[in-house]
């Protein structure tokens, strides 16, 4: 059986989480210069089936009860490899999922926001995470590569009316790529509109794992000092989201197992895979031997080395 839940991992957001991979690989509305899992490679709006929610529900269930209760996560969150709202049972999924009596979370891009039954599924959720990485539509471009049918402004308008009547907590992540949208004028704007959404928080991230396309940079120290400062006189409560969040990784017993349903979605810095291999007494043998075998790669990105899935056509 393929594996599509994962964790419990360490999240920088929600403490411990169960993630829960409801797309195939990178079947996204978009190509995110800076995205963890690699380009995009089905870039659609369409919403349809991939998985029947039951088989999700199944496993979410069977990592729960191998979960011992010190790890015990603090939150389910659907958090593919690609866009979750194109999965037309999210709803269904998310209503499975509370019966867990966890609360759900859903990491979006928000591009399928103006969409009605989007908006009916995502309500269902306790927290929602929006990337809203720029307003200006050539930068949203630039960086987000969105599908061609999609419009910024009818986005940004949907969720402004969704933040109106939801009731869940709902949090925005920026992302700051180098040169692309630091630029003072753009992240003030971004933050003129952040301000009228109202989030719980506004995250500020940066690319701390290799990213689909060359020449993405995380700013430097003094650029995110003062995306801080123009957030923060915008009246939001601005918060950092850079830190490396640990290497808290559960096992479920057999490491490759883990390490290939964790590093689908989450790249894994060389130091938390080996507390995961001496979790289950795995020598280094059997890392280089999935290395071998291109199931995962080792890839140097800002002076670490990190361990993320490959995808063989």
């Amino acid at each position: 059986m393929e594996e599509l839940v994962f964790g419990p991992v360490p999240s920088r957001r929600l403490g411990k989480s169960i993630g829960v991979n409801n797309i195939p690989h990178k079947v996204c509305s978009y190509s995110c210069s800076y995205c963890q899992v690699g380009k995009g490679e089905k870039i659609q709006i369409e919403r349809q089936e991939f998985y029947n929610p039951d088989t999700l529900v199944k496993q979410v269930e069977q990592k729960l009860n191998m979960t011992s209760h010190a790890e015990y996560p603090d939150y389910i969150t659907v958090v593919p490899d690609g866009e979750p709202t194109l999965d037309i049972n999210l709803g269904k999924l998310i209503t499975k999922l509370k019966t867990f009596g966890l609360p759900v979370a859903v990491i979006t891009n928000s591009s399928l926001i103006y969409l009605d039954d989007v908006k009916r599924d995502l309500s269902n959720a306790d927290y929602i995470s929006f990337k809203v990485d720029a307003v200006n539509r050539s930068i949203w471009k630039y960086i987000n590569k969105p599908h061609r049918k999609l419009d910024l402004h009818e986005i940004l308008n949907s969720l402004m009316n969704f933040s109106k009547y939801y009731r869940g907590k709902y949090v925005t992540e920026t992302m700051l790529v180098k040169g692309d949208n630091t630029a003072d004028i753009e992240l003030a704007a971004t933050a003129q509109f952040l301000q009228q959404l109202k989030p719980s928080i506004a995250y500020l991230s940066i690319p701390t794992r290799p990213p689909a396309f060359e020449n993405t940079f995380p700013p430097c120290e003094e650029t995110l000092l003062k995306a801080y400062e123009i957030f923060y006189w915008h009246c939001l409560n601005v918060e950092y989201l850079t830190g490396y969040e640990g290497n808290a990784f559960t096992s479920s017993g057999n490491f490759e197992n883990d390490l290939l349903g964790i590093t689908a979605v989450h790249p894994m810095r060389i130091d938390a895979v080996k507390e995961l291999m001496a979790k289950t007494k795995t020598n280094d043998g059997v890392l280089e031997k999935l290395v071998e075998e291109n199931k995962v790669k080792k890839i140097l990105y800002e002076r670490q080395t990190f361990i993320v899935r490959s995808f063989n056509k």
